[in-house]
């Protein structure tokens, strides 16, 4: 969670309600550049995560169907002994 707290810090320093000069807009931008590269890196990692969860879960899930044909292969064979 430091991160949600560094994005809380950066968005505090932001205090829109004083009067802007031009360091400030200049700092809003980098502020503002800051949030949104964090989150495309959140993105991304949870992206590469998801993906990855779903390739587990298709493997998992052949490997069932596979189970499932084979005991129903067996069970045919052995109804017809």
């Amino acid at each position: 969670m430091s991160s949600d707290a560094t994005l809380s810090a950066q968005v505090d320093k932001l205090n829109l309600n004083q009067p802007s000069t031009e360091t400030d807009a200049s700092e809003l931008v980098s502020v503002v550049d800051d949030l949104l590269t964090q989150l495309g890196s959140k993105f991304s990692a949870l992206s590469s995560e998801l993906i990855s969860k779903m390739d587990e879960m298709s493997r998992r899930l052949d490997n069932l169907e596979a189970t499932i044909q084979a005991g129903s292969a067996q069970a045919a064979s052995d109804g017809e002994e």
